[in-house]
């Protein structure tokens, strides 16, 4: 646990707790911080808030950058699940009041995070998602944005959105793409099935699969690893960025498909939308009294 050691907490964020090496190449961002037992670990306006907040803070200019210095950065979870997606209650109250410009403003933010996390956070940070809880809906679309995901096993992940009539709207299809067949990354979509991290692991969706319990340390492992190379990791980080980008106008255009596909949901879709925010609350409640 050397590496966590030496990290230390930066100031204080309302939703995250965020730790930083003191030579600064080393960020770990674990959401849903201080959640309170009624509130669901989903992609909350305050959390962006604060997510966003701190990967603006270490993201550096060009001529800030020392050559051949690799820097990393982590997403991780608080809270017993990584994260359970866009945020239904907020969705549904938006939809019903038609209101486009609030909700295309929404997924502009998302766009905008997980924008950052694929292009590494200006070029010189490789992204790791460290998944140790379910990752649902926008929560998996966060961790499919990263370089590498560690997913421990047992872990639920997939995309529920066609449950409600919908499609993940904030890059999982064009993310998919880079990790598996279109035909693979569609059914994954339109199944709305919840696959385990063994299987999702099988897909090649996850990068690195380990026990209940050691995806830190294997993510502590993965940033030695890389660190013993860091200009051929800086360099495949540009050739990434050449071959494998996912470009901002594909987001946005792709989201803004997902607007309008949500403000023509039928009330019999909203309703079920507002079910699943209830059942997870229940879930987080029986959580709760255990």
């Amino acid at each position: 646990m050397d590496n966590v050691e030496k990290l230390q907490r930066t100031r204080a964020y309302p939703t995250i707790r965020a730790e930083s090496s003191p030579n600064g190449e080393c960020h770990w961002l674990y959401m849903h911080d201080n959640l309170g037992s009624s509130m669901r670990p989903c992609f909350r306006n305050d959390l962006l808030d604060d997510m966003w907040n701190f990967t603006s803070s270490i993201i550096k200019r060009e001529s800030e950058r020392c050559s051949g210095q690799l820097r990393h950065f982590v997403l991780a979870s608080a809270a017993p699940s990584f994260n359970l997606g866009g945020d239904l209650e907020l969705f549904s109250q938006l939809i019903r009041a038609n209101d486009r410009e609030h909700l295309l403003a929404y997924a502009r933010r998302c766009i905008d995070g997980v924008y950052g996390l694929h292009t590494g956070l200006g070029g010189d940070v490789r992204t790791i998602a460290l998944v140790q809880g379910d990752a649902l809906g926008g929560g998996l679309e966060m961790a499919l944005a990263c370089h590498t995901i560690v997913a421990e096993e047992g872990v639920g992940m997939g995309l529920p959105e066609v449950l409600f009539g919908l499609f993940p709207g904030m890059g999982a299809y064009s993310f998919l793409c880079k990790r598996v067949s279109p035909q693979l990354a569609e059914k994954i979509i339109l199944d709305g099935k919840i696959y385990s991290s063994d299987e999702m692991h099988t897909m090649g969706v996850v990068d690195v699969l380990v026990p209940k319990g050691r995806g830190a340390s294997a993510v502590e492992e993965l940033i030695r690893q890389q660190q013993r190379a860091p200009h051929a990791h800086l360099a495949m980080n540009s050739v990434r960025n050449i071959a494998q980008r996912v470009g901002y106008d594909e987001l946005m255009g792709i989201t803004e498909v997902w607007v309008d596909t949500a403000l023509a949901l039928s009330d019999k879709s909203l309703r079920m939308m507002e079910r699943i925010v209830r059942a997870q609350e229940r879930r987080l409640g029986a959580t709760a009294v255990a």
